[in-house]
């Protein structure tokens, strides 16, 4: 018999992009439930209230949310990424970004950036493949 992988997912999502990750999630909601999901400050937040998940939040992205799933992700914490950022916005921290970007790369971390890619991840037969 054959167990259910629960992945540990992480989505974030700047200030811009919050309304399409909600909805994203909202649309994947019976998927997400059955994994661990942590999320930065706000987006933990909405992802709570908004889409009834429950989620692992962390400190705001600005206020050092991207480190500390930079840290999960190099400690092999976090299977996928979903970070849905704005590239049009300059964002204050965005060293930060660039590093939890950089980071998933290094650890060769399966990451969305837009809805299409979100997509494509969390329906491709290797997301619910067992481990």
């Amino acid at each position: 018999m054959t167990r259910a992988t629960h992945r540990n997912i992480a989505l974030v999502a700047h200030d811009n992009k919050k309304d399409d990750l909600i909805e994203w999630a909202q649309f994947n909601r019976g998927t997400l439930s059955r994994h661990n999901l942590v999320a930065t400050g706000t987006t933990g937040r909405l992802l709570q209230e908004q889409v009834g998940l429950d989620v692992k939040r962390l400190h705001s992205g600005p206020l050092g949310g991207d480190m500390q799933l930079g840290a999960m992700i190099s400690e092999g914490k976090v299977d996928f990424l979903v970070f849905f950022w704005d590239p049009l916005e300059p964002q204050p921290h965005d060293p930060d970004v660039r590093a939890l970007l950089r980071i998933a790369v290094v650890y060769n971390t399966p990451t969305a950036s837009n809805r299409a890619t979100a997509d494509f991840l969390i329906s491709s037969p290797l997301f619910g493949a067992d481990e």
